[in-house]
């Protein structure tokens, strides 16, 4: 490979790296060649994307991504494939549904948000981790919440909303 294509497969993963906003780093090795094409189908089902790529150039990468990602450098060892979600929970949820027949794949590292997870014993917290849509949905959950005991409450005293307007309206009037 020479230096050309070196900097178009940083640049192409740098690209993913910023239009996905999250991403893994997975050991795959020592599996099968059937076994990984088993691992890309069920990426491709879940909408992640998978790329095998060197080291040196996942490195290079993630240097260029805004903000301090140097903490995931220790993980660059071995074979990596990397993982593009949009969602930053979804790869830890197939690693750990993958994960059952075997100890492979093996999770090295993980870029959420720009926050930096490493090794393997942070799956359990990702795969725990709420996706954006989740916590604004229990966000606005709590923002509706007290609306509603106020409604309630009006009705569990036998008062209604319309009865409340129609008085007010009448005092005013």
């Amino acid at each position: 490979m020479n230096r050309e294509e070196k900097h178009e497969v940083v640049s192409a993963l740098q690209a993913k790296m910023q239009e996905f906003g999250n991403f893994y780093i997975a050991d795959t090795s020592s599996l099968s060649v059937e076994k990984v094409n088993s691992i890309r189908r069920k990426c491709f089902e879940s909408g992640i994307e998978m790329q095998v790529a060197k080291n040196t150039l996942i490195r290079k990468a993630i240097e260029g991504l805004e903000g301090d990602a140097s903490e995931i450098f220790v993980a660059l060892k071995g074979q990596s494939a990397l993982l593009f979600s949009t969602v930053g929970n979804g790869p830890a949820k197939l690693i750990k549904a993958l994960r059952k027949g075997s100890d492979k794949p093996q999770l090295k590292a993980a870029y959420i948000d720009s926050t930096v997870f490493i090794g393997d014993n942070q799956l359990d917290t990702l795969v725990s981790l709420k996706s954006r849509e989740e916590l604004i949905g229990d966000i606005i959950g709590l923002l509706q919440s007290p609306a509603k005991n106020v409604i309630s409450a009006l009705k569990s005293g036998g008062n209604t909303i319309a009865g409340i307007v129609k008085t007010l309206q009448e005092r005013e009037g």
